[in-house]
């Protein structure tokens, strides 16, 4: 074995604290060994995504990944699997895709729900300590003429979806990181805990249950001085007495000289003109930074009538609350409905998660 060759391997250790039998793989940018050959005890990929086929099918299953950067597209649809990084800031796992990037091999654009990083397909998924990032550059592709050829139409990109199968994912240090659409909780409950979440527009959306608790929910600039974006989206179906919760959480902006008053709390989301959508978003004991402005919530279009004309989606309608928001943000206006304490004490993270206690669940 060559000198560089050992240390490489001597890096390779288990985390201090945990001995390598738990891992039923570990992820190493840097490996260049054989797939799968075991290093300080524990079978060893290049990357997450072959180490997640090679995992058995059956049992709950631990993946420790080394600081670096993973630039895959994956899909989890394997039950009871737990990515665990290295550190939330130096594990990041990457892609670019945007709606309107062409699917490989030509024909129709991607789509939303195509341009995801990381799909979870699966439920008792968990991640700790770990970047799931759509790294498409929306803004530079918003700043081409709309006569660009290369200008995408569809500049939603996700980074983070939970659809399909995915129930009780649960999410520890995590930052999900992207522009429009980032995070997409579209089905079953999910916790978020001391997570960071980036966007600008309509960056947390889908029709699942999620709690963000003791989150930072970051507002990215877009430039503009009057509106720079919407966080939430939801799409909540009508039976569901709950959607997206937020609470203990701080939402900020990306910048200081990001514009005051230029970020609505959410906006209803319709999905296909559905009618049973009617968003659930509330924001229990959360600071809010200058950027959210008075207005509180915002319309969306839903589609068009008979005739042509427009057909939108008013917050009124929709299951938008707050409850003790504080900072500057936080401002009494007649648009931003308040929970009283007796409705408040509906919402807390027990209810919301029906039945489902994460393990760092606050109590």
């Amino acid at each position: 074995m060559t000198r560089a060759a050992l240390v490489l391997t001597l890096a390779l250790v288990a985390p201090a604290g945990a001995g390598a039998q738990r891992w039923a793989a570990v992820v190493d940018a840097r490996f260049t060994g054989r797939d799968g050959a075991r290093v300080a005890g524990a079978p060893t990929y290049h990357t997450l995504g072959t180490a997640l086929g090679a995992l058995p099918k059956t049992g709950p299953a631990a993946v420790y990944l080394r600081n670096g950067r993973y630039r895959e597209k994956l899909v989890v649809a394997r039950p009871r699997v737990t990515l665990v990084g290295e550190s939330r800031d130096g594990v990041v796992i990457t892609w670019d895709d945007a709606a309107g990037t062409p699917r490989p091999g030509g024909g129709a654009p991607l789509g939303t729900f195509g341009s995801y990083t990381l799909r979870v397909a699966a439920p008792d998924f968990r991640a700790e300590h770990l970047t799931v990032e759509n790294a498409f550059d929306y803004l530079a592709n918003m700043r081409k003429p709309a006569d660009d050829p290369t200008k995408l139409q569809g500049a939603q990109a996700v980074a983070l979806a939970l659809d399909s199968a995915s129930d009780r994912a649960s999410f520890e240090d995590v930052r999900v990181a992207g522009h429009q659409d980032t995070l997409y909780p579209n089905a079953g409950r999910a916790y978020f805990h001391k997570c960071e979440i980036t966007g600008s527009v309509d960056f947390i959306f889908g029709a699942g249950v999620a709690v963000f608790d003791e989150c930072v929910i970051v507002s990215r600039d877009r430039g503009s001085p009057t509106n720079n974006g919407y966080v939430a989206a939801p799409s909540t179906p009508l039976r569901r007495p709950y959607g997206f919760l937020f609470v203990r959480s701080r939402l900020t902006k990306e910048t200081p000289a990001m514009a005051a008053n230029t970020v609505v709390l959410g906006r209803p989301w319709h999905a296909g003109g559905d009618p049973q959508a009617v968003g659930s978003a509330v924001f229990v004991d959360c600071w809010m930074d200058d950027h959210v402005g008075a207005k509180g919530w915002d319309r969306m279009r839903m589609g068009t009538d008979s005739a042509g004309n427009a057909v939108w989606a008013e917050p009124n309608a929709s299951r938008f609350y707050e409850y003790r928001s504080t900072g500057p943000g936080a401002v009494a206006s007649p648009r931003r409905l308040q929970l009283t304490d007796a409705d408040a004490a509906r919402y807390t993270v027990e209810r919301v998660l029906d039945g489902w206690t994460p393990p760092s669940a606050r109590r």
